[in-house]
């Protein structure tokens, strides 16, 4: 057996239009493109939202609001759990380790969040805490160290 010999048979296939082939095809002479105009020319397609030279919807409408995207900062969320299982019998975790342990992308904003119990005293180093999650480090006997603000992220 061969793939062309598998459903659907050639009987039942479609056979693609032929156009400009005579006009006893049907197709012939414009082919069914109708007579002249911009959509009757090769190349002849109008781009998306063109109006006909009329002023466009999206440029009729007023801009408003204020857009805060060059300047947003995006953290990498980490709960205390998944640190903990990352660095299992390590006491002291800088953002580094974090970062070559591949929780976040490097360079990027940490933050921590407290999601797990923390059963060690564990020294942690990233940009944010959650207050909640602080509490349970101190809690534990360790510290959470937060790190400079950062300006904006490179997303």
């Amino acid at each position: 057996m061969q793939l062309h010999d598998l459903y659907p048979f050639p009987e039942e296939r479609k056979t693609r239009r032929r156009v400009g082939r005579g006009s006893g095809s049907g197709l012939g002479c414009t082919a069914g493109r109708g007579n002249k105009g911009q959509k009757a020319r090769a190349g002849g397609s109008i781009r998306a939202g063109f109006e006909g030279g009329q002023m466009p919807l999206q440029r009729r409408l007023p801009k408003y609001g204020f857009k805060n995207m060059p300047f947003k900062v995006t953290y990498v969320v980490i709960n205390l759990d998944r640190l903990q299982a990352a660095f299992e019998g390590k006491t002291t975790i800088t953002l580094d380790d974090i970062y070559a342990r591949g929780l976040a992308a490097y360079g990027s904003p940490v933050k921590v969040l407290s999601s797990g119990e923390v059963s060690v005293a564990l020294n942690v180093e990233a940009h944010k805490f959650s207050s909640a999650a602080a509490e349970k480090i101190r809690k534990a006997g360790g510290e959470a160290k937060e790190l400079e603000a950062v300006a904006a992220s490179a997303e």
